[in-house]
């Protein structure tokens, strides 16, 4: 182990030089990843989508799971590079091993792993062994993919793992004694902001886990966006959010603090590439930079809360999903 790889990071920005309003496309700059491996989930919608568009332009190869093998050839048709669609759901752990055991058997190294699908604000549903599916989906089938990725990661030098979080994790810390709702009253925001508290509680102890065998991990807040994620949300939630008025236009306010798809997978695409980031990880990332660490000043939609940043919470949240995989 190295001396920089044992540095732990501080929760407060480093001055990157990128913003609010940086795009995919700023951060990629002429970046050649020729002969690099990169896999971005739910690459076929949204974010993830501008994420596996610039990284395969500047000449990686790029591997994109997909539930939805004809929406993801529909999506990616057209996009310049390497990219290559294979069959994943994340809500179905063989499913996720499969790809994972047939990727790492290919014998390529994996220089970024963007842990980017997700589901929002979804109705109560139940997937694996009666898991809450926004906490199975968003974290246990990442968890488990990322896993299965090991040796592939291991291998590569500075490999890099994100795990696309969200303010939202401000909501809640993690429902520790009933995480998928068996017991107290299912709410569907509740669910989604323990399931992004988890994605960032996850970075944390990967990049404590694996930073000695050269393997970082960061969570990244994209910003606000309007993408297919928002697909369970009626006008109503919208409303009731102050994402949009009651006529269906966006308000002012709402129209500058979102951001396009491009700036909304900028801050991922920071996390995978960034040269400023060498010797760094487990932290929280916003607007392509690190976090501040929130305290009482903190607005609604912004920082790190003190519970993503704790490590004996990382460590008991690896411990209880490997318990759920096992019982499973």
């Amino acid at each position: 182990m190295t001396q920089i790889q044992q540095k732990l990071t501080e929760q407060k920005p480093i001055g990157s030089g990128f913003g609010h309003g940086s795009t995919v496309d700023d951060i990629i700059g002429d970046e050649d990843l020729s002969g690099k491996n990169y896999i971005v989930t739910g690459g076929y919608s949204g974010i993830g989508l501008e994420d596996v568009r610039v990284l395969a332009a500047a000449g990686a190869l790029v591997t994109v799971p997909a539930r939805d093998r004809k929406k993801a050839e529909v999506a990616l048709e057209g996009l310049s590079g390497q990219i290559e669609i294979t069959d994943m759901d994340l809500g179905d752990l063989d499913s996720v091993r499969k790809f994972a055991r047939e990727y790492a058997d290919t014998g390529r190294d994996l220089h970024g792993l963007i842990n980017n699908a997700g589901v929002m604000a979804c109705p109560l549903s139940r997937i694996g062994n009666g898991w809450e599916l926004q906490f199975a989906t968003c974290h246990i089938g990442h968890f488990e993919l990322t896993k299965g990725l090991e040796a592939p990661l291991k291998n590569t030098e500075n490999s890099r793992v994100v795990a696309l979080s969200s303010t939202a994790h401000i909501i809640t810390d993690i429902h520790w004694d009933d995480p998928h709702f068996h017991n107290h009253d299912y709410d569907k925001w509740q669910a989604y902001g323990q399931a992004k508290t988890a994605n960032a509680l996850f970075a944390v102890a990967l990049d404590q886990k694996w930073k000695a065998d050269g393997v970082r991990a960061f969570s990244a807040h994209p910003g606000g966006i309007f993408t297919p994620l928002q697909r369970h949300m009626s006008l109503e939630d919208m409303v009731a959010l102050g994402w949009k008025n009651p006529d269906g236009t966006i308000p002012e306010a709402v129209e500058a603090m979102f951001k396009t798809p491009a700036a909304g997978g900028a801050t991922a695409l920071w996390c995978t590439l960034s040269q400023q980031l060498l010797g760094m990880g487990g932290v929280f990332c916003e607007d392509c930079d690190i976090a501040v660490k929130g305290d009482e000043s903190s607005g609604r939609y912004q920082h790190a809360r003190e519970w993503i940043c704790d490590h004996q919470k990382a460590d008991r949240l690896w411990d209880m999903t490997e318990d759920m995989i096992a019982e499973s």
